[in-house]
């Protein structure tokens, strides 16, 4: 039996992925090298685009009732409280953006809610199956499993992480640097005596620091912190009774009592990125493509954007409804973030690095720009319809689809958000004179399109959706699946030509 899609690595990025084809009817197998799911907090934030994406795939609700959005930064220096913090308290949601700021909230009980929602699409993850080797032809791919066993996909996306066993085979570079002096130690543990109402972070004037995130959902606490060194100046592995001294030394709040540690590790400065993204029939995704620092907690939205944008494309190909060219396009999309990820993540990790030597100050000066905006550039951007495309403040092709509140047909509240949330590409036309358009574009693009007209099978009542998209009179926007805008335009044969263009797009040179 030959699966559409082997997908290696079941963190975020490979659970979103495989949702993403699932949801399509795409036959997909995951797997990790893992026995058993981690219980670790690892990467803990989400971003408002990602919750946007999670949105869609069916996640967001159970990320919010888990997680929070709401924690203040408490500051010490040299031992003293200075002041308590939150750098979004003035953020508010708006019609075209429903999530004002970020969740904070484990990786694990991210992944916990990425498998729940996978599994209702009668699909699990197989663990304990860590993919040795791999070959691929003309026709699919053939992993060779550690314990024998054989698998043969179409197609095989490699999500297992920034030491990627399937980037290693593929042999395709991953450039960049790893600061072997610059590091942290990270880990969850209990803390008996301390609150859990805010991010303790202590820091001191020669340049050490530790911090401790409670961690919602949970009774652990996630530390952060310099490195305990030896008398030789090296750095010591990580340990509980090393956490216990570093929390002595730093904190210097007398009894607090560090307990039942559930992850230690050691972070270094990594910031490489792959040339490429795909070689044929073999893909990565997420930290297998590039890893970056942690400041501005990129890593895991990064990834799960990463995937969002692959599988409606990867769906379009392996069900054979699009040629393999479309999926050029992945690259030539998330190759640009990658790089744009590791530019803003080095800076800022440079900036708190210096920051937190002024007491008062902490994290926040990592609070990253919006991510997920759009791919302005991309040869998937279609026409802009007469719009000023170097006007910034103009939606143009290839960026984010905005929200907007509107009323369907029997006058009930919706958002746009909900209806994009159906897999295929949506028409939108604005003007009750372009309904005979819309139905007969969603009907010769039955399973690829849906649309609906503003006006009549939903009621723009507050003006927000015109807003949002820039529109003063009749038109036409294509929303790809992925929810950025594909075109703008007022001619039916515009959308058929994008269309008929993405399912028969060649593959580059």
């Amino acid at each position: 039996m030959t699966d559409d899609v082997l997908i290696v690595g079941a963190g975020p990025t490979g659970l979103t992925l495989a949702i993403e084809l699932a949801r399509r009817g795409v036959g997909v197998r995951i797997v990790d090298a893992a026995r058993v799911p981690h219980r670790e907090s690892r990467g803990k934030g989400l971003q408002p685009r990602t919750l946007e994406v999670l949105e869609d795939v069916g996640g967001t609700e159970r990320v919010l009732a888990t997680g929070t959005t709401r924690l203040p930064f408490r500051k010490y220096f040299d031992g003293k409280h200075v002041n308590d913090t939150d750098p979004f308290a003035d953020a508010l949601p708006t019609p075209d953006a429903p999530y004002e700021r970020g969740v904070l909230i484990g990786q694990w009980q991210v992944e916990q809610i990425l498998r729940d929602r996978l599994a209702e699409f009668g699909v699990g993850v197989q663990l304990g199956a860590e993919v040795a080797e791999f070959e691929q032809d003309t026709d699919g791919v053939t992993a060779a499993l550690a314990d024998g066993e054989r698998i043969r996909a179409g197609y095989l996306v490699g999500c297992d992480g920034g030491r990627s066993r399937v980037r290693k085979v593929m042999g395709v570079r991953f450039d960049g640097t790893t600061e072997e002096t610059q590091s942290m130690v990270v880990g969850d543990v209990r803390a008996e005596g301390i609150g859990r109402d805010v991010w303790h972070q202590w820091f001191t004037s020669d340049g050490g620091g530790l911090a401790l995130c409670p961690m919602p959902g949970t009774d652990s606490f996630q530390l952060q912190a310099s490195p305990e060194l030896d008398a030789d100046g090296e750095p010591l592995p990580p340990s509980l009774e090393s956490f216990q001294r570093i929390f002595d030394r730093y904190a210097r709040v007398p009894g607090v009592t560090l307990t039942s540690p559930t992850w230690l590790s050691v972070w270094r400065v990594n910031v490489r990125m792959v040339d490429r993204m795909r070689v044929d029939r073999v893909l990565l995704a997420g930290d297998a493509a590039h890893v970056h620092p942690i400041a501005g907690g990129l890593g895991m939205n990064t990834g799960i954007q990463d995937a969002y944008n692959l599988g409606w494309k990867l769906a379009l190909v392996a069900t054979g409804q699009a040629g393999p060219g479309l999926l050029d396009t992945y690259e030539e999309e998330r190759l640009p973030v990658a790089a744009w990820t590791l530019g803003v993540s080095t800076d800022l990790y440079a900036r708190v690095l210096e920051a937190v030597k002024e007491p008062g100050t902490g994290i926040e000066v990592a609070a990253p720009p919006p991510m997920g905006t759009g791919y302005p550039w991309s040869s998937l951007a279609g026409p802009a319809g007469g719009r000023t495309s170097g006007d910034a403040t103009v939606l143009r092709p290839g960026d984010r689809a905005p929200d907007a509140p509107c009323l369907d047909a029997s006058g009930n509240p919706v958002r746009l958000f909900q209806m994009y949330a159906d897999p295929r590409f949506t028409l939108l036309g604005f003007g009750t004179e372009l309904s005979d358009s819309v139905g007969k574009l969603a009907a010769e693009h039955d399973g690829l399109l849906q649309g609906f007209t503003v006006d009549d099978d939903l009621r723009d009542h507050e003006g927000h959706a015109r807003r949002a998209y820039g529109i003063t009179g009749p038109a036409l926007v294509l929303i790809r699946p992925d929810n950025h805008v594909a075109l703008f335009t007022r001619d039916p044969a515009e959308v058929t030509a994008y269309l008929t263009r993405i399912v028969t797009i060649t593959p580059k040179e």
